[in-house]
């Protein structure tokens, strides 16, 4: 009897195979022969579940964008249930601390991720990925400032919009940063900037 195999789960296999080989060498590393090669598949194989080699580095991009948001979003529903019996002030700083590479996971996953927006920008195929995740990032954000502004802990005419664009473009700023030099930009400093701003959030800074 021919075994089944769950396409989802192979095409989630090969993906992994190309954040592995893109971890370790580089983006443009990532050809259909290394990545079958790292998958322990047939080229052929691979070309079985993706017609192209751009759709195949779409659909990482996107898995790799999956894997952050479903990471963020159990931190957002603790932070957003209306139990209330969250600590608002510290989920929002776990929340947003996801976004920052604070460990070797996190820091490989900035890396590989600034390495597709990079590509982005060559790559058409690759800029609504990366558009998506920046709006998404930024309606997080928003979401987050709007619901502790109604609780009462940021300033009642705070400008939304604008707060939530410049906490974006601070992690923004701050994972480019700790990602090329993690040297300067250990975790501790990471905490303590998001941290300082938060503060300033709620003292209308």
């Amino acid at each position: 009897m021919p075994k089944i195999v769950d396409p989802v789960a192979r095409r989630r296999v090969v993906a992994q195979a190309v954040l592995s080989v893109a971890a370790r060498h580089g983006l443009e590393h990532a050809s259909l022969r290394n990545v079958a090669d790292e998958a322990g598949l047939a080229v052929g194989s691979v070309r079985h579940y993706f017609a192209d080699h751009d759709e195949l580095m779409t659909f990482t991009m996107r898995e790799l964008s999956r894997r952050i948001g479903d990471r963020v979003r159990t931190h957002a529903e603790r932070l957003l249930a209306p139990d209330g019996r969250t600590d608002r002030r510290a989920g929002t700083e776990e929340l947003l601390a996801e976004f920052l590479p604070l460990d070797e996971a996190r820091r490989q996953e900035s890396a590989l991720w600034l390495a597709f927006t990079a590509a982005a920008h060559t790559r058409p195929e690759l800029r609504p990925c990366a558009a998506e995740m920046q709006a998404n990032l930024h309606a997080l954000m928003s979401r987050v400032l709007h619901e502790a502004r109604r609780a009462g802990g940021l300033p009642a005419d705070m400008d939304v919009e604008l707060e939530s664009t410049r906490l974006a473009a601070l992690l923004d700023g701050l994972n480019l940063q700790a990602t090329l030099l993690p040297d300067r930009y250990p975790p501790k400093l990471l905490r303590q900037v998001l941290r300082r701003h938060l503060d300033a959030l709620r003292a209308g800074n």
